[in-house]
């Protein structure tokens, strides 16, 4: 009986220990404890997207910081002329200096041609952190400058090629994350464009007189520093890449006659659009409609009208068609070019600035929206992207310092003549895009485009 028992006992555990060991290896394969966790696969082309939810939003979160690392440090800039040219740079005239912000302007846009393809090819996370990093890297080497050419190369090249690289990327992604709203996505994202044109220029003013230029400076830098986390963090693409870096150009464009057009349009707008916000505080203090302690706020009242008109107008962008939104700011902003030459008092420069900035703002963030949504398919959207950016950024380039040679000595006759340049580029370009309208209506088969 005895000699049972222990036979019993014996299979009995030999099946416990069966029945572990295939529990055991079971674990040992399948347990999500040990096993490293896995990326979820990329989205079909065909799935349907998401316009919305936690994910989408973090990457408008990203593109917010990409805007005020890019854009917000252009917009400050001016408060860099003033230095350079009162105490770091007084034997360079201002004209010298303003091509280190123009040059920077212009390779955010210049930047396009490299980073829309590598975009389409799949190298969104590298070419995005890269951007970041120049652009933080630049900043810290400006602390340091002390002569022209060291500034033109560290504020104007490196951290110019920086935006280039992160602004396309991060502009284009939210296409893969939105469709119906995408316009508002892009208009929230676009904020951060003014706001940082709002808070980087009263760091500056409020800490250099306390730690110094190169202090001040490093502290923008570590601000930019920090918020590149969330971006580097959250942003990733949503759909395969090709894995193929396409060519810089994409040939059909220039048979696309929307396209054209519309490009047209935009180089002729680009081209004056920033005529005020580069000379409207010049204005104010020659021709004294308000104190010298107020005159640099104008350009912070045009970057508060920017906020506005980067969120309501792109909002109803997504119900009227953004081209259509976008067209109409245009219109509007020339009429309010051309009511610049009867500016008198306070009252007048404040409407002004306001109403200018909101205009203004919803023609900029619109505009690479108008981009998107005419390109034939995903896949070539970053390259043509890039196309139109070099077009924008040579516009820039050379569109403020033509209407600084029409101001000249900056007399009424003078003044008349500028503002007149500027008025009459937004006139044109508004109907340049007007003449895009209808071939993309057609290829559309809707008037809401």
């Amino acid at each position: 009986m005895e000699k049972d028992s222990e036979v019993a006992s014996k299979h009995i555990l030999d099946d416990n220990a069966e029945i572990e060991l295939k529990q055991g290896s079971q674990s040992d394969t399948s347990s999500p404890d040990d096993s490293p966790p896995t990326p979820p696969p990329a989205a079909s082309p065909n799935s349907p997207v998401p316009d919305g939810g936690l994910n989408a939003w973090l990457q408008v979160l990203g593109g917010w910081v990409i805007l005020a690392a890019s854009w917000g440090l252009v917009n400050t800039f001016g408060a860099y002329q003033t230095y350079y040219q009162t105490v770091m740079l007084k034997s360079e005239s201002a004209s010298t200096i303003s091509w280190i912000g123009s040059l920077q302007a212009c390779l955010l846009f210049l930047g396009g041609l490299v980073s829309g393809p590598l975009f389409d090819a799949g190298y969104f996370t590298p070419t995005m952190i890269g951007g970041l990093l120049l652009i933080c890297f630049g900043m810290f080497m400006t602390s340091l400058c002390s002569t022209y050419w060291q500034v033109l190369l560290a504020q104007g090249v490196c951290v110019g090629i920086g935006m280039g690289l992160a602004f396309l990327p991060a502009t284009a992604i939210l296409s893969q994350y939105f469709a119906k709203r995408r316009a508002f996505a892009m208009g929230v994202a676009g904020t951060g464009s003014p706001v940082g044109g709002i808070i980087f220029p009263i760091i500056f003013s409020h800490l250099l007189p306390k730690i110094g230029f190169g202090w001040t400076t490093r502290v923008i830098a570590f601000i930019i520093l920090g918020l590149s986390v969330i971006p580097a963090v959250f942003m990733r693409p949503r759909l395969p890449a090709s894995g193929k870096v396409r060519s810089l150009v994409d040939a059909s464009a220039f048979r696309d006659m929307a396209f054209v057009t519309f490009i047209i349009g935009s180089l002729l707008t680009f081209l004056v659009l920033y005529t005020a916000f580069f000379y409207i505080q010049v204005y104010d203090e020659l021709n004294h409609l308000s104190t010298l302690e107020f005159a640099p706020y104008t350009v912070t009242l045009l970057n508060v009208g920017s906020v506005i008109g980067r969120l309501l107008p792109m909002y109803l962008s997504d119900k009227y068609g953004v081209l259509n939104v976008t067209i109409f700011s245009t219109f509007a902003s020339a009429i309010l070019a051309f009511g610049w030459m009867g500016l008198k008092n306070l009252g007048g420069i404040v409407v002004f600035t306001l109403l200018y900035g909101i205009t203004s703002g919803a023609t900029v963030v619109g505009t690479p929206v108008v981009v998107m949504v005419g390109s034939p398919d995903m896949s070539r959207m970053g390259t043509r992207l890039g196309m139109s950016f070099i077009f924008f950024g040579v516009a820039i380039l050379v569109g403020t310092p033509i209407a600084g040679a029409i101001f000249g000595d900056f007399t009424r006759t003078r003044w008349l003549g500028g503002i007149g340049y500027s008025a009459g580029g937004l006139i044109l370009g508004a109907a340049f895009m007007c003449l895009s309208w209808i071939p993309m209506s057609k290829k559309k088969g809707t008037w809401k485009i």
